[in-house]
């Protein structure tokens, strides 16, 4: 093993990433003037009193997105318009504006509040970009500005577990590009909610790369430092002691993890993908996009492919202009909910015996993969790359999806595996695979057998399994 791949076995999350990555798959809310305006973007320009949802109701939403199994909320609490969700107190352009509950409203307390009592966890968006404000581009006053706002949102709506931050940047009035603070965000973010991640322009966790909910094939969460400053600045390479330059790097790059992705690259950070996407054409409501809600079986395919490829899903759900979850969107995620309920709820492993090639100890022994505590793990000895576990299900079973945790707190080290059945005398591989992480759903055609060999066949210093399950489909 040489020594860059050493370094990336050493990086591991903490404890806000962890915490984040165990979320999942988690709603994010469009809602504000746009709504209303049946846009996309604002010009800042909007009447507040045309933002006025005659049924809003936040436990409504919390109930849709339970259904689906969302454990989070983001909410836009402002988009590039400056249009306010809650009563700013460093701008008129919010809800205390219009005619909604008579400008005495609080969309992000209403929203807070019923994540709360929905059992979910409450995160919001926060725009850089305010095409409304007028010192927008007279970058120290904006800064100022911006701090104020995000003070606000971080000490009255109780704990929050995501702050998530675009790049999108324009040109205030003064005709001048306005500069962001960034760090000065993070540090105030870091003091006032120090378990919150800050997300996509932010050190915590990354963007995948596109909108579409497509994940890499090989997610890696152990990836060069520079990815950190890629969405925020023109930086994108990585300098090296002889003083040359690393390849350039973004994060729309396939491959941002592998052994030749990190040659040369000491700085190394923990730092996962999340899949962000709509379940609608756009990310806003519009009435023309209500037969274009993505179905149950293309969500199914963006879950497994993000959840179950080592990232986080972030699916976008708009309220309409009552201020409502639409019907058609409650429908579709009420039938995904139920599918993913039915499939993981029973493993056809729990009563299976298993035997590993190589084992540490017996603290790290082969029986902790069928557990279910994602703290206790098997392991080889260091420098077993390539073990072999066989698996007993005790009777012939029928699955179709295999799910592998790799104990991350461990470090991400596995780079390629195999799953075979054994037919007969004969073993036949059904599923190969590349990077592990903190979950892999392995999607197999319907597989009919008693025993399972998974062959690790590559991976930095030795492998680690947390858990390793069998299930069926339920459609």
């Amino acid at each position: 093993m040489d020594e860059f791949t050493l370094l990336a076995t050493q990086v591991v999350p903490s404890e806000r990433q962890l915490k984040w990555q165990q979320t999942e798959f988690y709603a994010f809310v469009h809602f504000g003037i746009n709504t209303f305006t049946d846009r996309e973007w604002g010009t800042g320009k909007e009447n507040p009193k045309l933002f006025n949802p005659t049924e809003l109701d936040a436990d409504q939403w919390v109930s849709v997105f339970k259904s689906a199994g969302m454990r989070g909320l983001i909410l836009t609490c402002k988009h590039h318009d400056g249009f306010c969700l809650w009563p700013s107190r460093y701008t008129s352009h919010s809800v205390a504006s219009s005619d909604w509950r008579g400008g005495k409203g609080d969309v992000v307390r209403e929203v807070s509040e019923a994540c709360r009592r929905g059992g979910i966890k409450f995160g919001f968006y926060l725009s850089p970009w305010d095409r409304h404000e007028p010192t927008y581009g007279d970058s120290d006053a904006y800064n100022r500005f911006f701090l104020g706002q995000l003070r606000e949102l971080l000490t009255s709506y109780g704990e929050i577990f995501s702050v998530w931050f675009d790049g999108a940047c324009g040109e205030g009035p003064n005709g001048k590009r306005q500069v962001y603070d960034w760090e000065a965000y993070y540090r105030l973010i870091r003091e006032l909610q120090p378990g919150a991640v800050i997300s996509v322009c932010g050190p915590d966790v990354r963007w995948c790369g596109n909108e579409a909910g497509h994940c890499r094939a090989s997610e890696w969460s152990v990836v060069p430092a520079v990815l950190r400053e890629a969405e925020r600045t023109a930086e994108k390479s990585q300098k090296v002691d002889d003083g040359t330059f690393a390849r350039r790097i973004n994060t729309a790059d396939e491959d941002l993890g592998s052994r030749d992705a990190i040659q040369g690259v000491r700085d190394l950070v923990w730092y996962p993908a999340e899949v962000n996407t709509s379940i609608r054409p756009g990310w806003f409501y519009h009435a023309a996009e209500d037969d274009g809600v993505r179905t149950v079986d293309e969500l199914l395919r963006i879950y497994y492919g993000s959840v179950g490829g080592n990232a986080c899903l972030l699916l976008n759900v708009p309220p309409d202009r009552r201020g409502l979850i639409h019907e058609a969107d409650a429908a579709v995620l009420h039938e995904l909910g139920r599918v993913i309920r039915d499939t993981f709820a029973t493993d056809l492993a729990r009563h299976a015996k298993a035997v590993a090639s190589h084992t540490l100890d017996s603290e790290h022994g082969i029986e902790n993969i069928f557990d279910d505590n994602p703290d206790t793990y098997w392991c080889p000895p260091l420098g077993i790359e390539q073990p072999v576990i066989e698996v007993d299900l005790g009777q012939e079973v029928t699955f179709d999806r295999v799910v592998l945790c790799e104990h991350i707190r461990s470090g991400q080290r596995i780079e390629n595996f195999t799953v075979a059945y054994r037919s007969g005398d004969d073993w036949v591989e059904c599923y190969r695979g590349t990077v592990v992480g903190y979950k892999r759903i392995c999607c197999l055609d319907r597989t009919n057998t008693r025993y399972v060999r998974v062959h690790i066949t590559s991976s930095r210093g030795y492998p680690t399994l947390s858990r390793l399950g069998f299930y069926l489909e339920k459609r």
